[in-house]
């Protein structure tokens, strides 16, 4: 069974932030990822995964004015100082923090820059970030992500992130594979999976429709598991998905999917927490 990790920015969210991270270690978590650290200093951070015992696994960089509705900078020509500082302030995190990897959002194409200046912005920009990420040890994702979510987002499909990691090319970009966001935009889930392995750093999962938990929708979550396990996917698997119950303690509730929990012994069968 992959290695779960619970997204703070998505799970426990009736709890401040830095109150989550304990909430993750008593559902049974091992590890976390969140999308911004940045609302808090560093250290407030470091203090709530060392106090909980969590491995911190990914956050991304910044991504522009995120409660405006912006999801990243990385293909907008105008925002490129933008971009590198905040290149800087994610790297000053990761320090604080040990982030072994760090998700870029390419951003919702702007109005008036057709596709073709976008792209070599953004092919310019990964290439600055998986240079500066890599010195420090630090290794850059990048994720499609879909446009029934998002409209306009610039980097939808996997073929199209794996031919800009191709023209950046660079051996510190890999691809962060969301299935929630792979199987409203083009499926073949197992195949892709299995074909693109060695780039892919980062898994992710929500079931559709309603990005809840597995179990809740159309895809085949035990299979997908089971599969990764035998394609020999050693990574973590992030958790990126809003509970269907929504009140507090719906987090918990929806953790029947889970077969087995991390931290109890090896056959030991998962049951909802209440």
């Amino acid at each position: 069974m992959p290695r779960f990790s619970a997204n703070l920015s998505m799970l426990f969210t009736e709890l401040p932030f830095l109150d989550r991270f304990d909430r993750a270690a008593r559902a049974g978590f091992e590890g976390v990822e969140f999308l911004f650290p940045y609302d808090h200093p560093a250290e407030e951070v470091a203090k709530a995964l060392q106090d909980s015992g969590l491995k911190l696994v990914l956050h991304n960089l910044p991504a522009g004015h995120w409660a405006s509705g912006e999801r990243g900078i990385a293909c907008h020509p105008d925002r490129v100082v933008e971009f590198c500082e905040g290149l800087n302030q994610a790297l000053d995190y990761a320090r604080v923090l040990g982030t072994p990897q760090i998700n870029c959002l390419a951003g919702i194409l702007p109005v008036g820059v057709d596709t073709d200046q976008a792209q070599a912005t953004l092919v310019r920009n990964l290439r600055q970030a998986a240079a500066t990420l890599g010195r420090k040890g630090v290794r850059l994702l990048m994720e499609p992500i879909n446009t029934f979510d998002i409209p306009g987002f610039f980097v939808n499909r996997t073929a199209q992130a794996l031919q800009i990691m191709d023209e950046v090319g660079s051996d510190n970009l890999y691809l962060q594979y969301d299935i929630y966001h792979a199987q409203r935009m083009e499926g073949e889930l197992s195949a892709s999976l299995h074909k693109h392995l060695s780039r892919i750093a980062h898994v992710q999962i929500a079931d559709t429709p309603g990005r809840h938990e597995p179990g809740t929708g159309e895809i085949n979550y035990q299979h997908l598991f089971n599969w990764l396990d035998e394609i020999g996917y050693s990574g973590w698997v992030g958790c990126e998905y809003k509970p269907r119950n929504p009140q507090p303690g719906g987090t918990e509730a929806g953790l029947g999917w889970l077969p087995v929990r991390q931290g109890t012994p090896s056959g030991a069968v998962c049951s909802a927490m209440t």
